[in-house]
Formats: C-alpha cells, sequence, structure tokens
C-alpha cells in the first residue's frame, strides 16, 4: 500500500506528490544530482530496487504537481540514504581525490615584471 509523499522543487518552491510505500528512506532534495546516484523518472519503478538511488524531478512536465500548480521546467533530485559495505555513504564526499600540485610554491613573492614607466631601474608607479 502505497501513501502519498510531498516534495518543494528547490527552484520554485512547487509542491509535487509522489506515491511512497510505508518506509521511506530519502536523503535530500537538491537541485542537482549526486556525484554517483542513479535517478529515474517517477512513472518508473523505484522502490526496493538496487540499482536505483533516487528519482529525477523535472517541475511542472513529469504530472507530479500537487493542486494543479504550476511549475518552473527545472530539473531537481530525491536521493534516497545509500549504504556500501554497511555504512551510509555521504555524497559531499568526492569519488576521488585529485592532486592540484606536487610542492607547494618555493616562496610568496609575486610574478617579476616591469618596474613601471620608468623602467626596471626606476622607481615605478604612475606619475
Amino acid at each position: 500500500m502505497g501513501y502519498p509523499v510531498t516534495y518543494y522543487c528547490p527552484h520554485c518552491e512547487a509542491l509535487v506528490e509522489l506515491e511512497r510505500e510505508g518506509y521511506l528512506a530519502d536523503k535530500a532534495v537538491t537541485p542537482f544530482p549526486f556525484e554517483g546516484w542513479r535517478y529515474v523518472a517517477p512513472d518508473e519503478p523505484f522502490e526496493d530496487r538496487e540499482d536505483v538511488d533516487g528519482v529525477r524531478f523535472v517541475c511542472g512536465e513529469d504530472g507530479t504537481l500537487k493542486n494543479d500548480g504550476e511549475g518552473c521546467g527545472e530539473t531537481f533530485y530525491l536521493s534516497f540514504v545509500k549504504f556500501e559495505d554497511g555504512r551510509e555513504l555521504d555524497p559531499r564526499t568526492p569519488s576521488e581525490q585529485v592532486e592540484i600540485a606536487g610542492e607547494g610554491p618555493r616562496s610568496t613573492r609575486g610574478p617579476t615584471g616591469p618596474g613601471g614607466p620608468s623602467g626596471s631601474g626606476g622607481p615605478g608607479g604612475f606619475w
């Protein structure tokens, strides 16, 4: 047996409604997808599926608006709680580490350049 559950669009705050099972494992509603999460449209099966991590809404265009409201047409995402090896995954944790530079700068001095209107040997600056 399903129950109607409502969510707000993070772009325009329109209210959408989705038929859900009794147990909810919702993580967040965001204007962007979480990296590594797999989303389906609201009319596709998603409850009790291991390969689905959330629902992708298109506000006002996917038939989920409550009370015949108007939507903004923007995409937003309902993300479910996701586990790996018995631990809840944090969607804010990057999936891979990126090293920006091997070593830090050797000094804090800025770039060198011309000293000003009088050339590199003069006092520099403006007249």
